[in-house]
């Protein structure tokens, strides 16, 4: 299934970028009259006719709409810090959006070894991810914050059904004054449905860090005996929220 993403879509038509409709009617060869379906990135698919086929700027005709279309039964922020190698964090924002997450943050710690970071060429890779994986939405890739700033700031509103708080998880390699439980623990235990994991840098947290995340209503939490990269750590915790709800 071909799935186009509109940076317009008003109910009505969907608009295409150069980059979409070239992909569409240049490389893909569509024409004026041919169906394809089209995503907004905010959670709704359309199934459209296309009425203008030019690759610079094509448009298309809504014929029926999909809301929530590939979605998930819960929200999920995982704030991650940034590896030194830059491939092995955009591997991650790739792999949590098929898996399904609806924010991305990039955080920096103490003993991060990648202190800035620019945040374009993840947005467009989680685009692509999102209509490789045949989802509506596209998590937001938020800018980059200090660890400690982010443990501060209050999460969203919860929109679990029973009105639950946030789930607020951190993952980390050793034993502070609180004692770890793992993840699965964690996540079955709690009955709403928004989650925030909060995964460290290659050389972890600071106890610092740590104790402040406790502080602020974090559960330490482990993912298991094997000593994990800091990518595969926040996408088997995005895996570990999936499995949960689905």
């Amino acid at each position: 299934m071909e799935v186009f993403f509109a940076y317009e879509a008003d109910g009505r038509f969907c608009r295409l970028d150069a980059d979409e409709s070239g992909h569409c009617c240049r490389v893909l060869r569509h024409r004026a009259g041919d169906e394809i379906h089209v995503i907004d990135g905010l959670g709704s698919m359309f199934r459209c006719r296309l009425v203008d086929d030019n690759p610079k700027g094509a448009e298309a005709e809504v014929l029926e709409a999909f809301p929530g279309w590939g979605g998930h039964p819960y929200r999920l922020t995982v704030a991650c810090c940034p590896t030194k190698n830059n491939d092995r964090f955009e591997w991650f924002v790739e792999k949590a959006t098929e898996v399904g997450v609806d924010r991305i943050v990039p955080t920096i710690g103490e003993r991060s070894e990648r202190k800035v970071y620019k945040t374009d060429r993840a947005a467009r890779i989680a685009l692509s991810a999102t209509k490789q994986s045949l989802k509506s939405r596209i998590p937001e890739i938020a800018e980059p914050i200090s660890v400690k700033d982010f443990i501060q700031i209050s999460p969203l509103a919860s929109l679990g059904r029973n009105d639950s708080a946030p789930l607020k998880l951190i993952a980390y390699c050793f034993e502070g004054d609180t004692k770890r439980i793992s993840i699965q623990d964690a996540l079955k235990a709690y009955e709403g449905n928004e989650v925030t994991i909060l995964i460290g840098p290659e050389g972890d947290f600071s106890p610092e860090e740590a104790h402040l995340a406790v502080e602020n209503g974090y559960i330490p939490v482990h993912l298991g005996a094997s000593r994990l990269r800091t990518e595969t750590a926040a996408v088997l915790a995005a895996t570990a929220v999936y499995l949960r709800y689905e």
